[in-house]
């Protein structure tokens, strides 16, 4: 028989009761459904954002803790709000960022620079902060999405990312241990960043997808931000990647 000492089971809906979550980019889409779940389950909240304005209503609807309006490239400012955090924090999500999708010859290189410190560059700054500032067993959760994974013209940034932030987490996932960290890839979400890059378009890929993916519906930000919560209250997961795309990759030609 083993002696091994084993812990109570957490019932899911008391996982979060008493911690403390971090959104960076959570003023709206996923970020700001995650702060809404989470807050449900009886989580306090901080939220970042760049808009202090959409930051502000987001703060309003969720009773966050606690807010700040940065750009959370600005590494001066990502450290001195780490450094202003009141006391050790749970879990962070970094959301912040938007994909750019160029050819190599219309590759805006000033672009492409900050897509590379918002992509790579951003989870180490905030996985470093992480060390002195997570308590053992939380977890950093970083977005990445799925549409990139195959090659194509106008995904060599993207691309590279992509594979670059699944190594990332790999290793993050042993240098912060015991805190935890894992990928999320997402493909096409139904989001105000979604509405922003197809503009007209948006209607008719949401019934493109509605008409072809397995679900039979559109990914929602909500379902995105279930899969965070599962990710911070089940503690046996870590380095890994975990697709919500509702079976977008499995479909020859899929793009964002």
């Amino acid at each position: 028989m083993s002696t091994t000492a084993t812990r109570p089971p957490v019932r899911p809906d008391e996982a979060l009761l008493g911690q403390t979550v971090v959104v960076l980019g959570g003023s709206s889409g996923i970020g700001l459904e995650t702060a809404r779940q989470v807050r449900g389950l009886g989580a306090d909240v901080v939220l970042t954002g760049r808009d202090p304005d959409r930051l502000q209503h987001a703060v309003t609807e969720v009773a966050a803790r606690s807010s700040a309006a940065f750009d959370a490239t600005d590494t001066a400012r990502l450290d001195g709000f780490f450094a202003e955090l009141p006391g050790p924090i749970d879990h962070i999500l970094l959301t912040a960022g938007s994909p750019y999708y160029a050819p190599l010859a219309e590759l805006d290189l000033p672009r492409a620079r900050r897509e590379v410190d918002e992509h790579l560059w951003l989870p180490v700054h905030v996985a470093r902060a992480a060390l002195d500032t997570v308590r053992p067993g939380g977890s950093l959760l970083l977005l990445s999405g799925t549409a990139a994974r195959r090659p194509g013209v106008g995904l060599t940034v993207p691309g590279a990312l992509t594979a670059a932030l699944s190594a990332l987490t790999a290793n993050l996932a042993l240098e912060l241990a015991p805190v935890r960290v894992n990928l999320i890839a997402a493909g096409f979400v139904d989001t105000p960043l979604s509405a922003r890059l197809l503009g007209e378009g948006l209607d008719e890929r949401r019934d493109q997808l509605r008409a072809s993916l397995p679900i039979h519906r559109v990914v929602e930000a909500a379902d995105v931000a279930a899969l965070a919560v599962h990710l911070m209250t089940n503690t046996a997961l870590t380095g890994a990647i975990y697709d919500v795309d509702g079976g977008q990759q499995l479909l020859a030609g899929s793009g964002i």
